[in-house]
């Protein structure tokens, strides 16, 4: 059986490139960006002032000139005007083009303005004050965003002012996700006393949903013959197939066995992990990415965090995410030799420290658990007792 490592390695080993598309840029933030996003003119693009107040010749007021005739006015998104006498101002507004003849601004708190006039009521001056210069921040043509990052609110105000009205990104592989089992019944329904909801599909759902991979929901009976057929059709179909339930030992779990059956290569089944064991990884001859779950709902949770998710990354060219660490706040027993994602909650001390407290259900099967806490912290195996302040891996999904 494959340790936690061993299969994080091979899932990543088999990544898709799913090409690219143009969309909308409001519809762009969470996607990620497959071009370069170049300064289509300086930054700013000319001598901008940064406080409301008069611009002044600076050479005037270093010879003592403290009293400025007004001449004129630049307001923010008119041209740029000429200040034509040197020893007078011009009165200027927050964004305004810097007037020609002009080098410095003098902000109005620091002036007495009366009868046309604003007098300086300062003894030192530096030159160039509250002027931010033409291309001080990027020059034509730098790099600002480079591909292969996942878009924030940031890029898309930097895309926005180099009139990026679309951008390139990574395209989304076609996504299915099918629940199993004759047990399940849909949500709206009353289930009877020997049924539950399907919750599996719509919590799998909403994993992708947040990284911006919209996902159809099926369902499959457990007769192996109708999910062999429907398994033939939608290898066909998708490029990435998620199934919960049908995986394990037990009689009606028929996955494995239609999996041989369909041709499908098995990169493994079972994994030395608690909760989630029973995952099965594949792919089939169509190229199709096949993940198949455990149907216990903290089962699935879990593998869909650690190995569905860094794989969509991957496959989009997204950089390898940085590991999260945080210490156990208090001493935990757990005895089988497996890897264990301890489900916990993250107390932040002023300190900078970060702790994960064991929020300790009732097993895979306890799907209200959670809600509970915010995340895994990955306990390696070999070992009975993880003590306090020991800092291991912690995957969140808050």
């Amino acid at each position: 059986m494959l340790t936690v490592s061993q299969a994080v390695q091979i899932v990543q080993s088999v990544v898709r490139d799913y090409g690219t598309e143009s969309i909308p840029l409001t519809a762009a933030v969470g996607r990620v960006l497959r071009e370069n996003l170049y300064a289509d003119r300086p930054f700013p693009p000319f001598h901008r002032v940064t406080m409301d107040g008069i611009a002044l010749r600076y050479a005037a007021f270093a010879e003592g000139q403290r009293s400025f005739p007004i001449e004129n006015i630049a307001p923010a998104g008119a041209p740029q005007i000429t200040l034509h006498d040197g020893q007078k101002c011009a009165e200027v507004m927050t964004g305004a083009v810097l007037p020609q003849g002009a080098d410095t601004v003098i902000r109005y708190e620091d002036l007495t303005v009366a009868d046309g006039t604003a007098r300086v009521n300062l003894s030192e001056l530096k030159h160039g004050k509250n002027v931010h210069a033409k291309g001080f921040d990027r020059a034509e043509g730098d790099l600002l965003v480079g591909e292969n990052i996942l878009l924030s609110p940031a890029e898309i105000g930097v895309a926005a002012t180099i009139g990026k009205k679309h951008l390139t990104v990574g395209r989304y592989p076609k996504t299915v996700i099918i629940s199993t089992g004759d047990e399940l019944v849909d949500i709206e329904q009353t289930p009877l006393p020997h049924q539950i909801r399907k919750s599996n599909g719509s919590m799998l759902q909403s994993i992708f949903s947040r990284r911006g991979i919209a996902a159809e929901v099926q369902h499959l009976r457990d007769e192996y013959d109708l999910i062999l057929r429907k398994l033939r059709r939608i290898l066909a179909e998708y490029d990435l197939v998620v199934l919960s339930g049908g995986v394990s030992a037990g009689k009606f779990d028929f996955l494995p066995r239609a999996f041989k059956e369909l041709e499908v290569k098995e990169h493994f089944h079972k994994v030395k992990q608690r909760p989630g064991k029973p995952l099965w990884f594949g792919e089939s001859r169509e190229g199709a990415v096949i993940f198949a779950l455990p149907g216990n709902p903290v089962s699935a949770f879990s593998c869909a965090q650690k190995y569905i998710l860094p794989w969509s990354d991957k496959s989009l060219h997204l950089p390898e995410r940085k590991p999260i660490y945080a210490a156990l706040s208090r001493d935990f027993t757990f005895k089988p030799n497996l890897t264990y994602f301890l489900q916990s909650k993250i107390i932040s001390s002023p300190d900078g420290k970060m702790t994960a407290e064991p929020v300790t259900g009732n097993g895979s099967g306890d799907l209200a658990n959670l809600a509970n806490a915010d995340g895994f912290l990955e306990l390696p195996p070999g070992r009975d007792v993880y003590r306090a302040g020991e800092v291991f891996i912690f995957t969140p999904y808050r």
